[in-house]
């Protein structure tokens, strides 16, 4: 056959080729004969090899980028069945969390906690359950109709008791190897939702601020050292002044409008310092080192309005290593509000100061601002620093701002008390780990995720809510006399249960551990007695990252059977987007590692997002994005994943394209 013929032969059957028709034709077939179990059972004598699927959220439809990575997870499942192995694919699910709690709240016009508590936590956790479903439900017909061949008779679902039961064993065996902590620690808190959060949920956005430049006046020699924040809210909490220990400071006679003032700042922003203050002129009169700067003494700013922290070492400057000569070169350090300041608080042994509340709102400590939100309070605290003489200049910025991931608010730091894994203890250990497993990019692993890791903090494992798996440890309450115990804070005082079985074994209640719903409504009713004390479970639930970091185990049933997991453990090969190196990666590695000493899995592979075809970040909220659905009904299901398969799965976004998906129709 000529080049020409053949040509022509290939255009009359682009004509002829109707995606929507063969695609029926197809899925029709596959149900006839029972296409899936077929394959199944063709290749059950193969190799086993372990895929784990990673849990997407069933808080909405399918979007491109989940669209993408299951059908990346298709074409590779397909790959190792081509090859003989008998391949475990049990898709999941996330099914707690914020991602959900949010998306009821919405449904049911609630703005806060307070509606929450009004409708009934065990109402609401219903309503959390219905939605989750439902979400589950379009999930796995939208998967289903991208022709991906997963087992979608038996996912596994993070609300389960069986699987809910797997992160209470995760906990467990991490308190057995000493892991396990209630401490306080300055965390990202979410004022509307009223919960800690990860970090790496904190999701960035520009924002204006008042930024200001503040003399805290020196109470043992002459003169001010002057402080530069974007967050007047946490003046009222001021603890110290931290300087660099090699950074050269300076003091300046600074002359405007015929006064004299007495000014200490780094000598790399002097001119900067002295422009912001509209200064006509200076003198330098002294130059020291931050190391011999270390006890002098200053008055709090807001000490005549607001309670303030205690000791004779509050009030001082120390030394830090967080300090950079910019803006002032000096660091107004409040420990109850910066992870930063807390340690070097912490370390310095000062008292840890927070005046506000898990609303956001400041407590009675705060004098003229209690109750009051505390970024409202700015301009309040602005004008209270101005009349007392204490503002050298105001100069509004925009900047990088946190909020949470769900709600779209602006985080506070405040100090609370949390539930760690206390992965610090065993950073050797994670970073070992890492090695065990190959991943697709290499540099992901050994630069980005390894980087991520070494720098990571003791892991927050509790959330202060309601939809999600409960902590399932029980502290002492009260004797059975009635007389109020106080838990010592040591583990060996509290009484951590490891599956359902532990827990009818040791209620007071008659429980069926066949049967019992583990969530909040049911196992906050539950006490335990021992030794004639009567324990009641902490109100916390886990972080929602807990439930997909056993997934590993979790679907495989454990620790309720183990046959599976002897025969497939740990998960042959994970494959998401980029950002789970914040994510999913590092859960699961830090889970693993807490609790068996383990990478839970052996293989990476890695993809990026998927992008609008003019690189824009795709955004249900703000309307861009694009919908699988209308790609599937314009060009059909094949020629979505012939060019969503085109793409490099290796780390790299994809710019979605519109004439590339033409194209592969063609």
């Amino acid at each position: 056959m000529s080049g020409e013929e053949m040509s022509r032969t290939f255009e009359d059957v682009g004509e002829q080729y109707e995606p929507h028709d063969l695609e029926s034709t197809v899925f029709d077939r596959w149900d006839a004969v029972d296409a899936y179990d077929q394959t199944i059972e063709h290749w059950s004598d193969g190799e086993s090899f372990y895929f784990l699927d990673g849990p997407p959220y069933t808080s909405g439809a399918a979007h491109m980028g989940t669209t993408w990575n299951k059908i990346l997870k298709d074409a590779y499942i397909r790959y190792h069945r081509m090859l003989g192995y008998d391949v475990h694919d049990r898709p999941g699910y996330d099914m707690h969390g914020l991602p959900i709690e949010t998306r009821v709240e919405e449904q049911l016009g609630f703005e806060n906690k307070r509606d929450i508590e009004a409708f009934g936590e065990d109402a609401f956790i219903e309503e959390c359950k219905q939605f989750a479903e439902e979400q589950l439900a379009g999930l796995q017909e939208d998967f289903q109709s991208f022709g991906v061949w997963m087992d979608w008779d038996n996912p596994y679902k993070t609300i389960r008791p069986e699987y809910m039961e797997a992160t209470w064993w995760g906990l467990s065996q991490a308190n057995d190897r000493g892991l396990v902590e209630r401490g306080k620690r300055s965390i990202s808190q979410c004022p509307r939702c009223e919960t800690a959060i990860a970090n790496n949920e904190v999701e960035y956005d520009d924002v204006e601020d008042p930024s200001i430049y503040v003399r805290f006046p020196l109470t043992d020699r002459e003169g001010a050292v002057v402080v530069w924040t974007t967050t007047p809210w946490t003046i009222p909490a001021n603890t110290f002044v931290a300087a660099g220990s090699d950074v050269e400071y300076v003091g300046v006679d600074a002359h405007r409008d015929g006064e004299t003032e007495r000014l200490y700042v780094a000598a790399g922003v002097l001119e900067d310092v002295l422009a912001k203050g509209d200064y006509d002129d200076h003198e330098v009169v002294e130059r020291r080192s931050g190391a011999e700067m270390v006890g002098w003494e200053y008055e709090h700013p807001l000490a005549d309005r607001v309670e303030h922290p205690s000791g004779d070492e509050a009030f001082e400057l120390y030394t830090a290593d967080y300090v950079e000569v910019d803006r002032t070169g000096l660091v107004h350090s409040a420990p109850g509000h910066g992870e930063e300041d807390f340690e070097r608080g912490t370390e310095l042994g000062l008292e840890l100061f927070c005046p506000v509340g898990e609303d956001g709102r400041f407590d009675d400590r705060a004098g003229p601002y209690a109750g009051e939100f505390v970024r409202d309070a700015n301009e309040r605290i602005i004008a209270d620093l101005d009349a007392e003489g204490y503002l050298l200049a105001e100069d509004p910025v925009e900047h990088s701002y946190g909020h949470c991931w769900r709600c779209d608010t602006g985080i506070v730091q405040i100090v609370t008390d949390q539930w760690f894994f206390t992965v610090t203890d065993i950073k050797d250990d994670l970073l070992a780990n890492i090695n065990d497993s190959e991943w697709h990019p290499a540099e992901a692993r050994d630069q980005r995720f390894t980087d991520f890791v070494e720098d990571s903090p003791d892991w927050n494992v509790s959330r202060q809510r309601y939809w999600g798996t409960p902590v399932p440890i029980w502290l002492p309450a009260e004797t059975v006399d009635g007389v109020s115990v106080e838990w010592s804070g040591e583990m060996d005082d509290a009484i951590v249960v490891s599956d359902r079985d532990e827990l009818a074994a040791r209620a007071d209640q008659a429980i069926d551990s066949e049967t019992i719903d583990l969530h909040k409504d049911t196992v906050d009713e539950l006490t335990i007695t021992e030794d004639g004390v009567v324990y009641e479970r902490v109100p916390d639930v886990f972080d929602v990252w807990i439930d997909s970091s056993v997934a590993s185990w979790g679907t495989l049933d454990y620790p309720e059977r183990d046959d599976a997991y002897d025969e497939y453990w740990p998960a042959d090969l994970i494959m998401e987007a980029h950002d789970q190196t914040r994510g999913w990666f590092w859960s699961q590695l830090g889970m693993g590692t807490t609790a068996v000493d383990q990478i839970p899995y052996e293989e990476v592979l890695m993809h990026g997002h998927a992008l609008m075809p003019d690189g824009r970040a795709m955004s249900k909220s703000k309307g861009i994005l694009i919908d699988p659905n209308e790609v599937i009904d314009e060009h059909g299901v094949d020629p979505m994943r012939a060019f969503l398969l085109s793409v490099t799965p290796q780390g790299a976004d994809m710019n979605f394209s519109w004439e590339g998906v033409q194209t592969m129709r063609r």
